[in-house]
């Protein structure tokens, strides 16, 4: 619902003020025509009773006059109390002036007001929208409005979007003169200032959500300042490209390789993450076992330093049956295992000896078969 500003809703106040007035007048011509008419049909047709032609009856007129007064003040009544209503709809606002002073009223239904003495300004609550760059519209592009250039010297076609609310009626009425021209103006420059300080590529891609949120902070903090009771709700990077369609390729072809270079990046860093989980299992695997293998070859060495160093105490004590023991026990550890062959030194046939014990056990498995 659109609103005007309180010049244009006064100048059609006034205009509906002066309509009603000459409708009252109108209608109080038509019934001084209509008693005129009635008077002269009277005039030609009813006489007195005396039956003297052409005297009219002087009544007729006393009883007119007071009939018109009562007319007038009839057709003034129901004007005023047109006059002392107006209904309010929960989305709207009502802006009251009485005598220069105003005040808001939010409550719907039906309200009073003084007639002829109090103006009502009534003001949508609902979101609005306006844009810049195209016909909001039409969709046509606007090429004064969306043609810009960025911090590093391209040149871009912007278009925005923009939603806007009315929170404060009385400073929209009264603030400005034409608040919705002023929104726009302060919006084309914060684009333009904005865009100008981000490069091509922040523009056309990856900086889109940081541009818009920049400017549509700057906006509000300046209509706050401004108090005309706007509150800008979205603003949004509607479309943004280069103007030719050489220049259109190139960045179609610079972000095909961004995307190949990301996509290789990806693939190297999905690689990566698969086999450096498997090389440190392998690295931890190699380290533990070779922890396993040194406490096993460090056991083993104190083992056979202990021992060492017993049978150093018992050859200090006993020198002599040590040597005895430790020879006998390294024959036992040797012997059988050689193979002993006899002979006399001269002859060339050898005879071998078999362990005594290997040869109990052959004869032992040859009686089991």
């Amino acid at each position: 619902m659109e609103e005007s500003d309180p010049r244009e809703q006064e100048q059609k106040n006034e205009k509906e003020s002066i309509s009603e007035e000459k409708k009252m007048e109108e209608q109080m011509n038509d019934i001084e025509r209509q008693i005129r008419n009635f008077k002269n049909a009277q005039s030609q047709r009813g006489f007195k009773k005396g039956g003297t032609i052409g005297v009219p009856n002087p009544n007729l007129g006393k009883k007119m006059k007071k009939v018109l007064p009562i007319a007038a003040l009839v057709l003034f009544l129901a004007a005023t109390a047109s006059q002392s209503f107006y209904s309010l709809e929960e989305d709207e606002y009502a802006v009251i002036q009485t005598f220069g002073s105003v005040q808001v009223e939010e409550t719907p239904g039906i309200k009073l007001k003084i007639p002829y003495l109090q103006n009502v300004y009534k003001v949508s609550k609902a979101s609005k929208q306006f844009s810049v760059g195209y016909d909001l519209s039409t969709n046509e592009s606007i090429h004064k409005e969306s043609f810009m250039i960025t911090s590093d010297y391209n040149f871009v076609n912007v278009d925005f979007y923009f939603e806007y609310q009315i929170v404060d009626p009385v400073q929209y009425f009264y603030a400005s003169e034409d608040p919705e021209v002023i929104v726009k103006n302060l919006a084309q420059s914060y684009i333009r200032d904005t865009v100008g300080s981000c490069g091509v590529d922040e523009v056309l891609t990856t900086g889109k959500y940081a541009i818009q949120t920049e400017i549509k902070t700057k906006l509000q903090e300046r209509l706050t300042l401004e108090n005309i009771g706007i509150q800008i709700t979205n603003a949004v990077i509607q479309d943004a490209e280069v103007p030719t369609a050489e220049v259109a390729q190139a960045f179609k072809n610079v972000e095909d390789a961004k995307q190949g270079m990301e996509t290789a990046i990806n693939n190297a860093n999905a690689d990566a993450n698969t086999r450096i989980p498997q090389a440190n299992a392998q690295a931890d695997k190699i380290v533990k076992d070779a922890q396993a293998e040194k406490a096993a070859l460090v056991a083993e060495a104190e083992g056979q330093t202990a021992r060492f160093n017993s049978l150093y105490e018992e050859y200090v004590k006993f020198p002599l049956i040590t040597k005895e023991r430790m020879f006998y026990e390294t024959m036992e550890e040797v012997l059988p295992s050689m193979k002993i062959y006899i002979t006399d030194g001269e002859t060339q046939s050898l005879l071998p000896l078999e362990p005594f014990s290997t040869t109990q056990v052959n004869g032992a498995e040859g009686e089991e078969e």
